[in-house]
This record gives structure tokens, sequence and C-alpha cells, in this order.
């Protein structure tokens, strides 16, 4: 049994049908708001933006406990709000691993669709960047 299977049957089909909707959508938003991180008259719309996704995510899979991705999530969320706190900018370091970050959402995305049981983090992405220029 994969984590569709799970989830399906623990949940009512209507929450998991709109969870799966709204997690496709936020996920293939994500590369394009972590690229526009480089554009400066981009920045403060893209990391909010980011930062609610996050936020999204953490607390929709937290409800559905889907624990991994609601650890990686809130852990991703604290990192955004460093940023958007004390950063106008991000180096290339950050939006690399911004980047393999969506990635492993979007493996995420496919587990879900094909009913497959949830990919294991990458041990790399727990570890947060240098975020100094």
């Amino acid at each position: 049994m994969g984590i569709r299977s799970d989830l399906d049957a623990n949940y009512d089909y209507e929450i998991v049908d709109e969870f799966l909707d709204h997690y496709s959508m936020m996920v293939e938003s994500m590369e394009v708001m972590i690229i526009d991180l480089t554009k400066p008259n981009m920045y403060k719309r893209s990391i909010n933006e980011l930062f609610r996704v996050f936020h999204n995510i953490k607390s929709a899979s937290g409800y559905l406990q889907i624990m991994p991705m609601n650890k990686l999530a809130a852990f991703v969320e604290d990192t955004l709000e460093e940023l958007r706190n004390d950063k106008d900018s991000v180096n290339q370091e950050t939006i690399d691993w911004l980047l393999q970050i969506s990635d492993m959402f979007a493996t995420w995305q496919d587990d879900l669709k094909l009913d497959n049981e949830l990919t294991k983090i990458k041990f790399s992405l727990l570890k947060t960047p240098d975020m100094d220029k």
C-alpha cells in the first residue's frame, strides 16, 4: 500500500483530492519562484510566495500526517523566514539548495500519483546552505 492508498483509507476523498490538487499547483510553481529570487525586482514577491507555499504544505501535510513532507516543509519555511527578514537577495548556493528541495517535493508528487511509498529525504537537503554572499 502506497501513500495515496493510505491517505484514501484514513481521510475523506474530497480532502485528499483537494490536497493533491493544491499540492500539484504549489510544486509546479516552486521552480519559477526560486529562479525569480535571482531577479532583484522579483525577490521580495518570490520569497514571500515561496514562504506561503511551504507554510501551506507544512499545514496540509501535518493535518494528513505525512510526516517527512511536514518536517521538510517546516525546515524550509524556517529558512525562508530567515531570508525574508534578513536578506534582500540570495546566493547561488541557496538557489541550488532550493531547487533540490523543489525536486524532492516533485518526487513526492510522483509518489502520490503512482501510489508509491514516499521517497526518503536526501540527507544533503537537511543542511542549510551558507546564505551569506
